[in-house]
């Protein structure tokens, strides 16, 4: 039984952990631009300069 207590006194620790850097995270500014990520994939790389492929 001790044991039950235990694991539930760890579990609320872990549990106020992730709390804490979730909050952290926000206040960081973490979770501000939810758009550009997602739609970053679409858009093409720049073209490499050909001056640099003609040096090799």
């Amino acid at each position: 039984m001790n044991i039950i207590y235990f694991l539930i006194g760890c579990s609320i620790v872990m549990a106020l952990i992730f709390l804490a850097a979730f909050f952290w995270a926000l206040r960081d500014g973490q979770h501000d631009d939810m758009h550009t990520p997602a739609m970053r994939i679409l858009f093409d790389d720049d073209k490499p300069d050909e001056t640099e492929s003609n040096q090799s």
